[in-house]
């Protein structure tokens, strides 16, 4: 979906997504590795059970979701491989719909997982807890979002999920989500909104909700129109370290950020 690629073709009148295709990888740390090369058609090959895009996959083995890696790091090439495994406690089932007119859909999948990450290059080992979903939509996030901010959070049996959209039209939408080891998930009332500091290059925008006041206890990704952040927080009573992400559409659409996009999205045309 941030694909400067993508949104030229779409503005040519084109825009057929299988010709957009990517898996993107981000090791936090030392060492600290991104790739995230998009390919066409050709380099697809998809399944009720599998998903492979050039030399990587994603597959489902009956107990785990499979993901092979084998990829470059950009903007500084060099090479990414192993396997990850997630390891769903359950799976949820739920779909919600983010915006009025039904054109965006977002599903917790399994928002309490264990993760298994074993890489060859370079060579890291790590397990801990996990989370999978997914978005998918009918048109572009620019047109219908102007913001939004989500976070998870591991709790003692299961997760805490917040979801804020402010939306072009309809006003603002706000997701609380409990979710047990089960997969069952309860709505909650959402906590008062609390106000994080601005990422420090850029200047992002970081907001959520809390029952007390947040900290940021690492800021992973500072981009001019995207921030991800390991904070500090307290929901449904509990102290939690959670992952935060926030989204400023209005700055990813303007064209000086397309165009600075290829140099952590490369495109290999076959």
């Amino acid at each position: 979906m941030f694909s400067p690629f993508y949104a030229w073709s779409r503005r040519r009148g084109g825009g057929d997504p299988l010709q957009f295709c990517a898996l993107n990888v981000a090791l936090y740390g030392r060492p600290r590795r991104w790739a995230m090369t998009e390919r066409g058609a050709a380099a697809v090959d998809r399944g009720p059970r599998h998903l492979a895009i050039g030399p990587s996959s994603v597959r489902w083995d009956g107990s785990a979701l499979v993901i092979d890696i084998d990829e470059v790091t950009a903007p500084l090439p060099s090479r990414l491989r192993g396997t990850v495994r997630v390891h769903p406690s359950a799976v949820t089932g739920r779909r919600f719909v983010l915006d009025g007119a039904g054109r965006h859909r977002w599903s917790p999948i399994a928002p309490a997982s264990r993760v298994e990450v074993a890489l060859t290059h370079p060579a890291l080992r790590w397990s801990g807890p996990g989370y999978l979903d997914t978005n998918d939509g009918d048109a572009a996030l620019e047109d219908d979002f102007i913001e939004w901010d989500w976070c998870r959070a591991p709790m003692r049996r299961g997760a805490a999920i917040l979801y804020n959209a402010t939306r072009r039209v309809g006003g603002d939408q706000s997701l609380a989500l409990r979710v047990g080891q089960d997969g069952g998930v309860e709505a909650f009332p959402p906590p008062p909104p609390a106000v994080l500091p601005p990422t420090p290059v850029w200047r992002v925008a970081r907001a959520t909700r809390a029952d007390a006041a947040p900290s940021v206890r690492q800021t992973l990704e500072d981009t001019p129109f995207y921030s991800r952040s390991v904070i500090e927080t307290r929901l449904l009573g509990q102290a939690a370290t959670a992952v935060h992400e926030s989204l400023l559409l209005d700055r990813f659409r303007a064209p000086w950020v397309q165009a600075m996009l290829p140099f952590r999205i490369p495109r290999r045309w076959r």
